[in-house]
């Protein structure tokens, strides 16, 4: 039994120490630099007024152009060539002209170009040399499902001091995604290596999340089996604990008994953000339950407001939320975002429409027995990290709803598995515990400190590997000779 829990630690450690090295080094980087994502404060920043003089028509005469059967939400914007409304149900997207309701799709690079400029020139920063880079479906950068509706993307060199790559979607003439040289460096060294990311493989999406969800397994049990070796190798002496091994495997036993508990769960909690509903519930919210929550708008019962936009406004945004529908307005005052809220409903939180009343009137549509909607603050354990936006989480029983009051969209469905998954994935893996929230300093030296330990104790791991392989080698060569 010993000698199978040797031998199994061993050859999946020299199989993955390596992977370990990787995963602590890069875990590191992308504590400091994410992936590259355009933050909504960002996007408004980068839009343009609306031009009142350009809308013939209405966003009820835009759904019925966009001919997608039962739109929850349309969205009206300011683009270089003329406003356009972006209609949309779900993942199906439309772009029509406010002008004369035209296909508002982007077709050609020239167009793309001078999307890009204009935004970054809205931006504070001008760049008189960009030029189109290419049309693609995917690259490194541009793989999550967020960007599915929007593809192909036109991808567009700025050429200016940072570097900056703008990627402008076909379907909508939105810039979606911006990156810079600097970004991407350090993207380099840490997400990409860190999720096995790159672009080839990555392309294809079900081989990759097999790969990684079977190589982090392999790993986690090497892991696994290692822990328990180290425990058992330890031999009390006059009340002191002593190794069995010398040099190289001295440093990775003690090591690795040291940092074993961090290793092992932060390894598990890795191998789980592979999961994808396998042993966890997803948390995505059923199509049925999607449609319930906006209901069947009337578009055309809509009061129309366009007349009387605020000058500032760059985006108004209408969604149907229990069949009624809401209209806001954003506007971009200098490089930040705002909300400017039309008609909200009563008792709703500052910066958003919707109140308990509204978001009591979807809850039984949702599950045959709800509470009422509570309001969820900063401090709560199960916020959604996506949003910063005012939360109500609707409580039925064991299944808990929670809807952004600024925009109806039910963001998440938590359950027990999922409620149980938020710990042993995102607390465990980016220590995101509630004790933590409050001292990121202290957060942040405790992930560097114990992934540099894990390094450190990786490296010892390698040194052993490529000593036991060379010794291989050796014996295979003199076996041969």
């Amino acid at each position: 039994m010993m000698h199978a829990l040797v031998m199994l630690h061993r050859w999946l450690g020299v199989a993955t120490c390596l992977l370990f090295a990787m995963w602590f080094a890069s875990g590191i980087v992308m504590h400091f630099v994410p992936y590259p994502a355009l933050s909504e404060a960002e996007r408004i920043a980068g839009m343009a007024p609306l031009d009142r003089g350009s809308l013939s028509h209405g966003p009820a005469d835009a759904v019925a152009a966009s001919r997608i059967a039962a739109a929850t939400r349309v969205r009206l914007l300011q683009r270089i060539d003329g406003a356009v409304y972006v209609v949309s149900a779900g993942p199906a997207v439309k772009a029509v002209r406010a002008a004369d309701l035209a296909d508002g799709a982007v077709g050609s690079s020239q167009l793309a170009l001078a999307i890009a400029k204009d935004y970054a020139r809205r931006r504070g920063s001008g760049a008189p040399s960009a030029q189109v880079i290419a049309l693609t479906a995917y690259d490194q950068w541009t793989f999550s499902a967020a960007f599915e509706a929007h593809r192909p993307l036109y991808r567009i060199a700025m050429n200016n001091e940072r570097g900056a790559e703008l990627y402008v979607s076909s379907a909508t003439g939105e810039v979606v995604l911006e990156t810079d040289r600097r970004q991407r460096l350090w993207n380099y060294l840490g997400s990409v290596p860190h999720w096995i990311y790159p672009t080839a493989l990555r392309s294809h999406a079900a081989a990759w999340r097999r790969l990684v969800w079977w190589v982090s397994l392999l790993a986690l049990i090497g892991a696994a089996a290692g822990a328990l070796l180290g425990v058992l190798r330890i031999e009390i002496k006059r009340g002191q604990p002593l190794s069995l091994y010398r040099g190289w495997q001295a440093w990775h036993h003690g090591l690795g008994v040291c940092c074993m508990l961090f290793v092992l769960t932060w390894i598990l909690s890795g191998w789980l953000s592979m999961d994808n509903g396998r042993l966890f519930s997803t948390g995505k919210p059923s199509t049925s339950e999607i449609a319930a929550v906006a209901g069947v708008p009337d578009w055309n019962a809509r009061p129309g407001s366009e007349g009387r936009l605020d000058p500032r406004t760059v985006e108004v945004e209408w969604f149907a939320f229990a069949g009624r529908i809401y209209e806001r307005e954003r506007a971009a005052p200098g490089n930040k975002g705002a909300v400017i809220a039309g008609s909200p409903a009563e008792a709703a939180p500052p910066g958003s429409l919707l109140g308990p009343n509204e978001i009591n009137s979807v809850a039984h549509h949702l599950a045959r027995k709800c509470a009422r909607a509570i309001m969820i603050g900063r401090d709560d354990r199960y916020l959604p990290a996506s949003t910063d936006a005012p939360i109500f989480r609707v409580i039925c029983g064991d299944l808990w709803f929670d809807i952004d009051a600024t925009n109806g969209a039910l963001l998440e469905k938590l359950d027990r598995s999922r409620r149980a998954y938020r710990w042993l994935y995102g607390a465990l893996h980016t220590f995101d515990f509630p004790v933590l929230a409050a001292y990121p300093t202290l957060r942040t030296s405790l992930i560097v400190a114990l992934c540099g330990f894990g390094f450190a104790f990786s490296l010892t791991g390698i040194v052993i590997a490529a000593r036991r392989l060379l010794s291989c080698f050796a014996r295979s060569a003199g076996i041969g000779a």
